[in-house]
């Protein structure tokens, strides 16, 4: 026989260690004690009190017995919501680049995505959140929903939803003593104690609950039984195992919600609990009975549950009239905004794409196919003032108007071919009298003239000499040099061209050779070859030599 720390005993041995437990058990001798000091209790099992092999203990001990390894406990630290730790007044380089926040990546921004970010504006740069890293370590803590949860804001809530129904009960109140004008205060909270009496009853009905006294061995009876389902049929929280379905009460076995409402209503089996006080003719009674309370109030003599088939009476006639009047209003609203239901016309439909085949050449001329001219999104075709035309449809003399009456002015009434004929009428003699006011003109200058002379000084400068002119080489010479001569004096004087508005031609009789020396030796930016012509001049020449 082996003892507790693996050794073989001899049969004295192991006579001695028997008579020593069994003076334990009777309580002549002392317990044994483990490693600890505690007394080890001598009644204990030998299976219980025999450490395994494993565990090389040379001393009797139970601490195999207990759960030796270290308790896993979870600190009662939780994150700290919405602390900031620093607030920057700059981008910093690796910050996000959205908000300027180093608490964050760009791609784990949540604020809204700005037009620039911070990184571009350099302003509103967000705090630096408090990032921490809570390890829980026990099953548990990692589950528990509640984790975090301040009992404060249970209080908060709860004072808030106690004031609010104070303010109702005593706003319930005002109206009550008001409509007895302010007497039998007492009557006012008896009758405020029994709509509470109401409520709560409304509430506690449930659904599919049925009242019964069932008796009892003692004698006495019991509460309420409910009907229980078939127990074929499909529980009511197995229709849809989603957690943010429709919520089912245990208790009632009531589920007032539908919990499929996407499914086809053919297919459904069961759609909640409220359905029942929706289908049939409560939707119709309902309606009946609103519509007599308020026929009453309004000083109609309605009553629903005294005159019934008066109340139906009145209230159908109330719907027909209402209907007539919808659609009086329906009529209305169309033809004032149109129906977007109805088919496209023709205008708008040419507005949308079009699979028909057209082919176009390289220069864009039609090849094959139907050209269709796509209408625009604005106005069209809008003829004010009993036009037929409209405005810009007729151009003349730099003028737009309509082609209808041949008027330029926009907010004129169309007259017309009456106006357009007048118009006519109007430029030929406005044509006649400017040729009368030249023939006036002409006849009041002087008759003789120089031989060779233009009688009319504007005709010389044109940008090309007029045709039937005869120029005279002597005279077109001296011209020339006489313009050379004016341009050095020119740049002698003030290091530039005379100026355009000078006074120093008033008087000065210009020739036909004048304007054409005038015309040769002007400078010309677009000639290709006037850099080649000033650096055959020398360097002395006005401009830049030829590179």
């Amino acid at each position: 026989m082996a003892s507790a720390g693996g050794k073989m005993l001899s049969a004295e041995e192991r006579r001695r260690q028997k008579e020593l437990e069994e003076a334990r058990k009777a309580g002549l001798a002392a317990p044994e004690v483990d490693e600890e000091g505690n007394a080890i209790n001598p009644h204990i099992p030998q299976f219980m009190a025999s450490a395994p092999w494993y565990l090389n203990n040379d001393r009797p001990s139970l601490k195999h017995q207990k759960n030796w390894k270290e308790g896993v406990t979870d600190t009662k630290v939780w994150y700290d919501r919405g602390a900031k730790v620093f607030q920057a007044t700059k981008y910093r380089k690796g910050a996000c680049e959205n908000c300027g926040s180093m608490a964050h990546k760009t791609k784990d921004c949540l604020e809204r995505p700005r037009t620039k970010g911070a990184r571009w504006t350099g302003k509103n740069i967000a705090a630096d959140e408090k990032v921490q890293d809570i390890q829980l370590a026990g099953f548990d803590a990692k589950r528990d929903r509640w984790n975090g949860y301040s009992n404060d804001e249970w209080v908060k809530e709860a004072e808030r939803f106690e004031k609010v129904a104070e303010l109702r009960a005593e706003i319930r109140r005002k109206e009550l003593i008001d409509q007895t004008d302010g007497d039998e205060e007492l009557a006012v909270d008896a009758d405020l104690e029994e709509e509470e009496d109401k409520v709560d009853e409304t509430d506690n009905a449930g659904f599919a609950k049925v009242e019964k006294a069932v008796r009892t061995v003692g004698g006495g009876s019991t509460g309420t039984v409910r009907n229980l389902r078939i127990r074929e049929d499909t529980a009511k929280y197995l229709l849809n195992l989603d957690l943010d379905s429709a919520y089912y009460d245990p208790k009632s076995r009531s589920m007032r919600q539908d919990p499929n409402p996407d499914k086809d209503p053919s297919q459904k089996t069961f759609a909640g609990d409220n359905f029942v006080r929706q289908s049939g003719a409560v939707a119709g009674f309902s309606s009946l009975n609103a519509f007599s309370v308020t026929a009453y109030e309004r000083g109609q003599d309605v009553h629903l549950q005294a005159t019934p088939s008066q109340a139906e009476a009145a209230f159908q006639q109330f719907r027909t009239r209402k209907e007539a009047l919808g659609q009086s209003s329906k009529a209305d609203m169309l033809a004032k905004y149109g129906n977007a239901a109805a088919p496209l016309t023709e205008d708008v439909a040419a507005l949308r794409g079009s699979e028909a085949y057209v082919e176009y050449d390289a220069s864009g001329r039609l090849l094959r196919g139907h050209e269709v001219v796509a209408l625009s999104k604005y106005e069209e075709d809008i003829h004010p003032g009993n036009h037929t035309s409209v405005w810009g449809s007729y151009w003349k003399d730099g003028q737009w108007g309509y082609a209808c009456c041949h008027q330029f002015v926009k907010n004129s009434y169309c007259t017309g071919k009456v106006g357009e004929t007048a118009a006519m009428e109007a430029a030929e003699q406005l044509h006649r009298n400017m040729q009368n006011k030249v023939q006036d003109l002409e006849a009041r200058e002087p008759t003789s003239r120089p031989q060779g002379t233009q009688p009319n000084q504007m005709a010389l400068w044109g940008t090309e000499t007029e045709e039937g002119v005869q120029l005279d080489d002597a005279k077109l010479k001296a011209a020339i040099q006489k313009q050379e001569r004016l341009e050095r004096e020119a740049l002698e004087q003030d290091g530039k061209k005379r100026g355009y508005n000078s006074l120093s031609a008033d008087g000065l009789e210009v020739t036909a050779e004048d304007m054409e020396a005038y015309r040769l030796k002007r400078a010309r930016d677009d000639d290709p070859l006037a850099a080649i012509t000033k650096a055959k001049a020398g360097p002395a020449a006005d401009g830049y030599d030829l590179v």
